[in-house]
């Protein structure tokens, strides 16, 4: 008499486990020992299938019921005789339904079912606008590359008056099955690409792709305030979808052109501005550019030295979706004259002669502590 495996040891498992607990057992046996992690290994072969037949018991709550009560005998009656333990299902069909959710279609779960309509790719372009155009907003015509539906063919990618026909091979379903050890599998058909359908006579317009490729224009609203690296996404622009399925969508990641006067952060922008030396010596009021193409005035403190800062409050970049503005602030540097005519070098002369230590605060400073330190050295 046949010695039978009690089906719990086999997976593992208390009598008392759940549903749960059995299929996640039996997952991690059923993965131990198939057949492909193990080839020509009757033992594992051997043993994948009282797995099988185990769980094809345990997971049914009458047969589970009547295994409880009379053991193998209570599961013999009217199952076959595989292994011993009366096991007649069909493998394929038990690691369907328990892999199914992770493996998809590859054991069986996508039989039968042709591939349908597929949402199309989303596509990215990039565009540059100025930052005069990132403070107004500007409304932009772009042309972007894409396909369209052949009208030659009217999207079937068969030459008129031919059509589409059915595959040979997987006989329209876009799958085909095949042995792979001990399972039956479905795959996607490699002759039709799971569409289902060959193309015999390829349109001649579109070379049986059922599209042609065109340059479409667009109008894009880019608002004010918009930053660089900001995308804007136009619904339905993108690449077309398969069998009939919908388009993808369009990106536009903006990038903001280098100025030559400006340098921005975030909502506020930065200026560098000269200023001659009298006019950092003895102050007064100069004309700045700003953003909005118009002019600001600033008041130039006596005595300006290179790096004073001037904020004028509202004048940098617009926000975005709001009335705020940013800030602009003025960096001054002190530029020092050259090429000087003749009465410019004797009256600077006379400048220079005239000048006392209070004139030049910081020279004054600067010498003082390099005397020290000379002095320090000498000691």
């Amino acid at each position: 008499m046949t010695t039978q495996t009690c089906y719990y040891e086999l997976l593992e498992v208390s009598r008392d486990a759940d549903g749960a607990t059995i299929k996640s057992a039996f997952r991690k046996a059923a993965m131990k020992y198939h057949p492909d992690r193990n080839p020509d290994n009757p033992e594992a072969e051997a043993k994948f299938k009282q797995i099988n037949e185990a769980y094809s018991v345990l997971s049914d709550e009458q047969k589970r019921a009547a295994y409880d009560r009379f053991g193998h005998a209570g599961v013999n009656g009217g199952m076959g005789g595989m292994g011993g333990g009366g096991f007649s299902g069909d493998p394929s069909d038990i690691f369907s339904e328990v892999f199914g959710d992770i493996f998809g279609d590859v054991f069986g779960g996508g039989r039968g079912r042709k591939q349908g309509p597929a949402r199309g790719a989303d596509l990215r372009m990039d565009y540059d606008i100025t930052l005069e155009e990132a403070f107004k907003g500007v409304e932009a015509e772009i042309k972007v590359p894409t396909e369209e539906t052949c009208e030659h063919c009217d999207g079937s990618g068969a030459e008129p008056p031919h059509k589409p026909e059915t595959c040979p091979t997987c006989g329209g379903a876009g799958q085909v099955r095949v042995q792979n050890g001990f399972f039956m599998m479905t795959r996607t058909c490699h002759h039709c690409h799971g569409r289902g359908t060959i193309i015999s006579h390829p349109c001649k317009k579109c070379r049986g792709k059922g599209a042609v490729e065109i340059e479409r224009k667009l109008s894009v609203s880019i608002p004010a305030g918009v930053e660089d690296g900001q995308r804007i996404r136009l619904a339905g622009e993108g690449a077309r979808g398969a069998r009939g399925g919908p388009k993808g969508d369009l990106y536009i990641f903006l990038s903001i052109k280098k100025h030559a006067i400006f340098e921005r952060d975030g909502r506020d922008l930065y200026m560098r501005m000269p200023v001659p030396m009298t006019k950092a010596a003895l102050g007064g009021k100069i004309e700045v550019p700003v953003i909005d193409g118009g002019k600001a005035e600033i008041e130039v403190p006596e005595g300006s030295q290179t790096g004073k800062r001037i904020k004028l409050r509202a004048h940098g970049m617009t926000q975005l979706k709001s009335a705020l503005r940013g800030d602009m602030y003025v960096e001054l540097f002190v530029e020092t004259p050259r090429k000087l005519t003749p009465k410019q070098r004797q009256l600077l002369e006379e400048f220079h002669a005239d000048c006392c230590e209070a004139s030049h605060p910081e020279t004054q400073g600067f010498f003082d502590k390099a005397k020290k330190f000379w002095e320090g050295l000498k000691k």
